[in-house]
Order: structure tokens, then sequence, then C-alpha cells
């Protein structure tokens, strides 16, 4: 019997992924866990490896493809076996719609919206993500008011054909390039990237502080201990330092190890709050040539500094090698971006959804400063 190679899922907060490139063409015999195909998503540049061994018997989804996770992408079977099921994809590739136009009236100046005519912010991200028209939905909630629930069931009985999602990337210059022009379509990496921060800056207020840190003992610190690191196979970078005092921090402050969660509706009110984690997993941010990755080093907290380094150079290089795990950017709970490494001392980074924090590492330099005595 045929067996279907299907979207891995990568992690909670990555629904989809798109196919790069088909290692195997139909006809091709195929070992069991033998490369079969790379996906991408807005986290990861991976390898699927074949369920099972035989015969590439058909291709679902072509490349360039983006498609839900659990789509079916191809059947491997005996050689010239049919496959029973040949399921269209999950549609995730057409046009993304623009943002919310309620055709629901305004409440006069002065009243307070009731029913229908208050629209919640959850809803309206979900309306607007999904492109749907909220005439459309029936509301079980005070005064025919549409609930998340409501929504939530409407988009479960909707084809899966008809969820929107990411536009196709566009294969083909536009027709309005000038002689100087260059025409570089995205990578499916780099446009998942944009959709997921336009929608983290759409979803979360963000506010950015700003704090100058004397360096000088961490300085020190390294200078004393790298070579002793190096003889361990281990790299002190100024990274390392960071995961560990973010770590710290996580734990003295939990409000930011946490995330925000909209609740179910009781009596016309929302029940929203905050869900903690008891563990500390941080994300790394890696600067890639073709994106961005951010690795998880789980219970960073709990490490100490030859272990967070050591990590972090592991993270790094499997990152840069393409050899990351497919979970690897799964289950963070805060993120750490270092963009000082071109210089830049100020930076405002977009939180990694659902994460309630991103702290952004600006460049060390070297300043004289005025100390005061004890």
């Amino acid at each position: 019997m045929a067996v279907a190679v299907t979207m891995p899922q990568m992690g909670e907060s990555v629904v989809e992924g798109t196919v790069a490139r088909w290692l195997k063409a139909p006809g091709d015999p195929i070992a069991a866990l033998e490369p079969l195909l790379e996906i991408n998503t807005d986290k990861i540049d991976t390898e699927v490896p074949a369920p099972a061994a035989g015969t590439l018997l058909e291709i679902v989804v072509g490349e360039g493809k983006t498609v839900r996770a659990g789509t079916v992408l191809a059947y491997i079977g005996a050689a010239g076996e049919q496959p029973v099921v040949s399921a269209p994809p999950a549609a995730a590739d057409v046009p993304a719609q623009p943002a919310l136009q309620s055709p629901v009236s305004p409440p006069p100046a002065g009243a307070k919206p009731q029913g229908r005519a208050f629209i919640s912010p959850v809803v309206a991200r979900l309306a607007a993500e999904h492109a749907l028209d909220l005439e459309q939905i029936a509301g079980t909630g005070l005064g025919g008011r549409i609930t998340k629930q409501d929504v939530l069931a409407y988009l479960a009985r909707r084809p899966a054909e008809a969820a929107v999602a990411l536009p196709q990337m566009a294969q083909e210059p536009p027709a309005a390039l000038g002689a100087d022009e260059v025409w570089q379509p995205l990578t499916a990496m780099r446009r998942l990237i944009a959709q997921h921060m336009v929608q983290s800056k759409r979803t979360s207020p963000h506010v950015t502080t700003v704090f100058e840190v004397d360096m000088t003992a961490v300085v020190q610190h390294r200078e004393a201990h790298k070579a002793e690191f190096a003889a361990k196979g281990v790299r002190l970078t100024y990274t390392s330092y960071f995961v560990a005092a973010a770590a710290q921090a996580l734990r003295i402050v939990p409000e930011m190890n946490a995330r925000f969660q909209e609740g179910g509706e009781q009596g016309g009110i929302v029940q929203s709050g905050i869900v903690s984690f008891r563990r500390v997993h941080i994300g790394v941010a890696v600067a890639l040539a073709r994106g961005l990755v951010v690795p998880v080093i789980r219970d960073a907290d709990e490490r100490n500094l030859q272990g967070l380094a050591r990590a972090v150079g592991e993270l790094a290089d499997q990152a840069r090698t393409g050899t990351l795990a497919p979970d690897a950017p799964a289950g963070g709970t805060f993120t750490i971006t270092n963009h000082g490494v071109s210089g830049s001392l100020i930076g405002t980074p977009i939180l990694n959804q659902p994460q309630a924090g991103i702290l952004g590492i600006g460049a060390i330099v070297k300043r004289p400063v005025v100390r005061s005595g004890n």
C-alpha cells in the first residue's frame, strides 16, 4: 500500500511550509530515511526524509508551493502501484487579501458599541488574516456579538482551499522595471519572514526601551578565559553572556517569560490572561545569507557559561550549514537578536510571536566615562 509523504509540523507556531526542491523524480527508487525533498519556512530550511523505502509514485505538491502542515506532498510505494488517494494540497498560495473592511455600521457618536456593532481586536485580526466577511458569520455572544469561537467555528467549516495564506512568489520580473533595475524575487524564507514580522506588529503593541551597559567586566572575563574554552572546542562569544544574563533575568521577572492568551467569552466578557512558562527556552537569532533563523537553547537557566557557549556555537554552525533539526526553532519563550554585529548601536527588534519580549544587543564600543567614587 502506498505511503503518503506529508508536510511536517516544524514547531507550534509554524503551520505551513514551502516545497523548495524535490531531490527525487517520480519513478525514482528511494531508501527509507533518504532525503526526499527540501522545504523551507520562515524559521528553518531542512530536508524531509522518505518515510518508507520504495519508488516515488507521484508528486502532489510542486516546487514553490506553500501548503499547511499535514498536507500530502507525495506518495511512495511499489513500482507501478497507484496511490489510493491523490488529494489536492491544502492551498496556502492564494493571494493575500487586504486588511479587513468590516461592513458593520458604526454605532452613533458617543454610544458604546453593542452586539454585532462591537468587533473585538482578536475577531478583527482573525477576520483580516483570513479575509472573512463578518456579515457571513452568526454571532453567539451578547446581542449577536461575534466571538472568537464563532470565527474559529466558521473557519473549521470552510473548505481548506478557502483559507488565505501567502501569495505565491512571482517568478517573472514586473514589466515596469527600468533599464538600471534588477529583479530579485524573494526566497520563500524571506517572504515568510516579512509576513510574520508584519503580523507581529499588527498583533502586539511594541514598546522599545534602551539601556547602556558597562561591559568592562565581561570583556575582561572573556579575554581571560576564551583560550581555556577554545582548548575544549568551545567558542566563547559575547552572545553566551547575553543568554546567561537574560536567563537569570527571566527567573527574576517571570512576567517576561510568558505570552498573552485570548480566552473564551463568558457572560459577554472575554476571559483573557497571561500564560507563564515554567522553563526558560531562549531563541538566538542567526543571520544567514538567505534570511534569518532563530534556534532555541532549551532550559538556558540550567546551564553554566560553558554549556551556553557550546550550545550557541553548535546551533549557529548548524544554522549556517543547513543541518538544524526541524524542531530547533520551536518552543522558545524569549528571543535575543544581535544587531550590533554590523555596528548598530540602537535597533528596534520585532517580537517573535507569541513571546512577550525580545532583547536587541547593540555594538560593544569603547567610550570614556566618568565614574563616581564609592
